[in-house]
């Protein structure tokens, strides 16, 4: 092992460490606080509601800390343990050399990680989500879901990938630079085309047919200067019980997209305030912005690979004796996680600022109290906990704590 593979199992081993110290401390600090609701939500939420809070979160975190465990495991034995190596000498012995050989082995290795994650999609679905109450998914149509999921992977994946591949073997030392185009343009794109023909693979779409509430959206819309192409709901009861909303699309296909539990459970007032809030994202650019943050990151990271590409160490020190164009993808989006998970904060920090300032758009342009009241339902419905360990929210969290965020909303109301 040369010393670049040292290198990597310290990032792997205090990567571990820190994750595993900081669902440990999220499992203790929701356990300790289990036995009382937080004061400011004492007449809204019940102890039990609390409760049941703090069990799926504890659930959660011991099958997340769990799943985290088992990938380091393979993740060492397709290393360090010779299974990229072995994988690549299989799609060697099965395909011709170049771009099918290339794709053959990216494919072995998505169904090796996808195998290791089933059992614990299966159980997070059918037992947690069960349990508390949340699932309404059969197992005919996880198991549709699943094959549509990788029919779909296939058909704009493995395209994109043999473009890469080409790229890598025929542009020069400039490779990464197209790539990164290449990988742009195929967002944007993807960006467009979601909303009319792959979101409808999963769910179906219908108007809003609540001439009432279509009514208060569209006022509030037209308050925001803002245009959609459609007010749609979704089926989201086929799968959870979970509510949300959410803007998808593109320029011209842009849409607003309600769950239909969402609409369930909201009063007219706090569907409004959510949906002002949605549209806070948009107003703030935070879309934008992080479509650019997105793209920025990339740009480092294929220069990065451009680099390593041609290093032996770099392949040696994870184990691999065979180089190639596909081996080099593969090992780099394999490791580099373990090298910048001490980012994770900022990213999670630049999120939460985000929502505070997508809250305080709703506050002006609809009522900060219909959004507290909304959610203080969400947190309720969806078994959130109102008592999250602050550096493990720092760390993970893409909101702020409930305490937190309802506390800047009733100061702005």
């Amino acid at each position: 092992m040369n010393a670049f593979g040292l290198l990597f199992l310290a990032a792997v081993a205090c990567t571990a460490a820190l994750r595993f110290w900081l669902g440990a401390r999220h499992l203790a600090h929701v356990g300790a606080h289990r036995s009382a609701v937080p004061a400011e939500f004492s007449g809204q939420i019940s102890l039990d509601a609390h409760q049941r809070a703090a069990d799926y979160t504890c659930a959660k975190t011991r099958l997340g800390l769990l799943s985290a465990g088992i990938d380091i495991v393979v993740l060492l034995l397709l290393t360090l343990g010779g299974g990229l190596q072995w994988l690549r000498d299989v799609a060697a012995s099965l395909l011709p050399a170049g771009i099918p050989r290339g794709l053959g082995l990216i494919v072995l290795v998505g169904l090796v990680m996808t195998l290791v994650e089933l059992p614990f999609s299966l159980y997070s679905t059918f037992r947690i989500e069960a349990r508390f109450g949340f699932n309404k998914m059969t197992p005919a149509l996880f198991w549709k879901d699943f094959a549509k999921g990788l029919a779909l992977a296939a058909a704009l994946g493995l395209p994109l990938v043999a473009v890469v591949l080409w790229l890598m073997e025929k542009s020069g030392s400039l490779w990464w630079l197209y790539a990164w185009l290449t990988w742009m343009g195929f967002n944007i794109l993807l960006l467009a085309i979601y909303p009319v023909w792959i979101a409808p693979l999963f769910n179906k779409f219908k108007p809003m047919d609540n001439a009432a509430m279509k009514e208060r959206i569209d006022q509030l819309l037209a308050r925001c200067d803002f245009k959609v192409k459609g007010l749609m709901v979704m089926d989201g009861s086929i799968r959870s019980s979970h509510g949300n909303a959410y803007f998808t699309g593109f320029g011209q296909s842009k849409r607003i997209v309600f769950f239909d539990t969402l609409l369930e459970r909201l009063s007219p007032p706090e569907v409004e305030a959510v949906l002002a809030h949605e549209l806070g994202h948009f107003k703030r650019k935070h879309v934008v912005k992080r479509i650019v943050w997105t793209f920025a990151a990339s740009f480092f990271f294929l220069w990065l690979l451009g680099f390593l590409l041609d290093q032996p160490w770099f392949y040696q020190g994870l184990g691999v004796a065979t180089a190639s164009p596909a081996m080099a993808l593969i090992l780099f989006f394999m490791v580099i996680p373990n090298f910048t998970f001490l980012l994770q904060p900022l990213s999670a920090m630049m999120s939460r600022k985000h929502e505070f300032e997508a809250d305080q758009y709703a506050a002006q342009n609809a009522s900060a109290g219909d959004l507290v009241s909304a959610l203080v339902k969400l947190y309720k419905d969806n078994a959130s906990t109102l008592t999250p360990d602050p550096l493990h929210s720092m760390f993970y969290d893409s909101h702020p704590p409930a305490l937190t965020r309802i506390g800047r909303l009733q100061a702005q109301a």
